[in-house]
């Protein structure tokens, strides 16, 4: 098989099929035939004879599969950094510790009642910090083999921050914070709509753009080889 089939054409064809299949589920199904006369009516201008049912359905789905695959997409990335730079199949977000402190983070704004921006700032604050403790761990036990060291400071400061959560969740107005703090920790799609997408675009190319232009550089921090140390491409 080709490398692109295999590596390009193929993925993105499980994606369509998925994009495809999500309306095809659910109390209000629409078939590809439907979906095709919606989309052709949009961009053409014309809607004589069109269910307005499924209409409705597409548009409102629309926005939640495209949320869907965005924030898919910026997950795997992040995963497949942390695991290139920290040369370490195991490290993710969440085994680093990093989701567990974004939670945090997002916990505290909304039970300081914060507005959204500065959960959000929190949520991000807080990821990073954790990130930078588990880091700064792993660099003082050089003694030690740094992948056990790394994932075991990750592991141990995720368990901190999921029992600082949980502190706070005690702690909360069970009618107000406590409500919000779970839904933000549970997560959903279902309320996304299109100017949720156009704001959250900027901010996934805002982390995705350097990653894209660094990652010849990334490669080669992966790679770690005596090879490349010798030739000075790496420290």
């Amino acid at each position: 098989m080709p490398g692109w089939l295999g590596g390009v054409w193929l993925p993105a064809g499980l994606l369509l099929a998925l994009v495809m299949g999500s309306f095809l589920v659910g109390e209000y199904p629409v078939s590809p035939t439907d979906l095709a006369t919606v989309v052709y009516a949009r961009l053409s201008g014309s809607y004589h004879g069109l269910p307005g049912v499924i209409e409705t359905v597409l548009w409102s789905r629309l926005p939640r599969v495209a949320a869907a695959i965005l924030v898919g997409s910026a997950l795997a990335a992040a995963g497949a950094t942390y695991q290139g730079i920290f040369r370490n199949p195991l490290a993710s977000p969440d085994i680093l510790g990093v989701s567990a402190g974004a939670g945090l983070g997002a916990t505290l704004g909304i039970f300081l009642s914060l507005p959204l921006l500065g959960i959000q700032l929190m949520a991000f604050g807080f990821g990073l910090g954790t990130l930078l403790v588990v880091y700064l761990i792993k660099q003082a036990v050089r003694s030690h083999d740094p992948i056990f060291a790394l994932v075991l400071a990750g592991v141990v400061m995720g368990a901190l921050a999921g029992a600082c959560i949980s502190l706070l969740q005690v702690l909360a107005d069970p009618y107000d914070h406590l409500p919000a703090i779970t839904f933000w920790l549970l997560g959903s799609l279902a309320a996304v709509t299109l100017s949720d997408i156009t704001a959250i675009v900027p901010l996934i190319l805002i982390g995705l753009v350097p990653l894209y232009l660094l990652r010849r550089r990334m490669n080669l921090v992966s790679s770690a080889t005596e090879e490349t140390r010798e030739l000075g491409l790496i420290s």
